[in-house]
């Protein structure tokens, strides 16, 4: 009787332990990581799989015209240069006769003249004549004295160059101002640019 209930425990015992080991699966060990395989000499990556570095935009990066900023899309112009001070000087003087008299001719150059814009000497009909020259140009070019006193101007200058070739005379004997100035009239801007003090004689 007490063998009977030892090996009947031991039965129980058994198929409990078999039962257990049915239900409870054995953990599998882990599974052991395969080194990364690294790309064959002869693979080639697409086009797709490279990354633009960031330091260089592809053209598809590049901002269009319309979206540049103004400052940027807008290449900066300089301001426009307003004319300089006329230099004058004297160049010459010459003597000549007409309508029975002597005169002297003090011929002078603006040491600047190519500064100014051809602009500023182009024939302006729209505004006001110079005497029966309705062509007159858009500058004039008058002498002065040092005291202010007009001797002679010129309403029909056509270019720049020609400031090199203005002029004021007198009657031979009579004694000409120490100094002389000019000054051009922007009519069309109603500027106008004074000159430094010239000699009248060299």
């Amino acid at each position: 009787m007490k063998l009977t209930k030892t090996l009947t425990l031991l039965l129980v015992s058994l198929l409990l332990a078999l039962v257990a080991s049915a239900i409870t699966p054995t953990p599998s060990p882990a599974p052991k990581s395969s080194p990364t395989a690294k790309p064959s000499a002869t693979a080639k990556s697409s086009p797709t799989d490279q990354t633009t570095p960031a330091s260089k935009a592809s053209p598809n990066d590049l901002a269009s015209p319309s979206e540049q900023p103004a400052a940027a899309a807008v290449a900066s112009t300089p301001a426009n240069a307003v004319p300089p001070k006329p230099v004058l000087y004297l160049l010459r003087q010459e003597y000549y006769s007409t309508g029975g008299k002597n005169w002297v001719r003090y011929r002078y150059d603006v040491a600047n003249k190519a500064d100014y814009p051809a602009e500023m000497f182009a024939a302006a009909p729209t505004l006001p004549p110079c005497g029966n020259n309705t062509n007159a140009s858009r500058t004039w070019v008058d002498f002065f004295d040092s005291t202010g006193k007009r001797l002679y101007g010129f309403c029909a200058l056509g270019k720049p160059d020609d400031l090199g070739k203005i002029w004021f005379a007198l009657e031979e004997g009579v004694i000409p101002p120490s100094y002389v100035y000019i000054e051009l009239n922007d009519r069309q801007t109603n500027t106008k640019y004074k000159s430094n003090l010239a000699d009248t004689t060299l």
